[in-house]
């Protein structure tokens, strides 16, 4: 399989995060999420939904800044509030659809992308987000009981970025300790092991 590009691999991430936020259950919009989707931002359990407001608000960003704006040039606070409405699926899928659109559109993976905690190339950035979204769709999928599964073609697109930094990130809390994976395992299992997850989900 021939290496992916940051930003197709961005497109698999965000249309997986997409299609499990779809099969969310109307009752279970109100659930308190167990500690691992805490951080040190937000050390309280959030809710299914607030977690899904906190990743539209993340996606809605993606245009702006892969544009190269910083976030007042794009006005800091144009995505605040609730972003999911009535209607939390449709209207997470059509930010997703605009932040694919952005990032099929990248021509530079060079360029700089203003974060609110630095700057970095569009490179980077695809590198943080693409994990990001692609392992928080396994994570609310085993939550909310649906098929964990990831495409196998994103697995290899994750697998390819993070194997390289995965430590350097570990070393900031990005990640918990690796959880050990026999050599021969599904590679699911080995990008879940090498993230800090538990292939079994305990």
């Amino acid at each position: 399989m021939a290496e992916l590009a940051e930003p197709d691999v961005f497109v698999l991430a965000d249309r997986a995060l997409a299609r499990v936020v779809a099969q969310i259950a109307p009752d279970q919009w109100e659930m308190i999420l167990p500690a691992s989707f805490t951080t040190r931002a937000r050390p309280e359990p959030p809710s299914l939904l607030t977690l899904i407001n906190y990743h539209a608000y993340d996606d809605a960003w993606v245009p702006d800044t892969l544009a190269g704006l910083t976030m007042d040039e794009a006005g800091s606070g144009k995505f605040d509030g609730d972003l999911l409405g009535e209607d939390p699926v449709a209207s997470f899928e059509a930010i997703v659809d605009r932040a694919c659109a952005a990032a099929a559109a990248v021509t530079d993976l060079d360029a700089v992308a203003h974060l609110s905690f630095g700057d970095y190339s569009v490179r980077e950035y695809l590198w943080q987000v693409n994990q990001f979204r692609g392992l928080r769709a396994h994570d609310i999928a085993r939550v909310i009981g649906v098929d964990p599964a990831l495409p196998p073609e994103l697995v290899q697109g994750l697998w390819d970025e993070l194997t390289p930094h995965a430590e350097e990130w570990r070393s900031i809390g990005v990640f918990p300790a690796a959880v050990p994976v026999p050599e021969d395992a599904p590679l699911l299992d080995r990008l879940l092991g090498l993230t800090g997850r538990s292939p079994d989900g305990a």
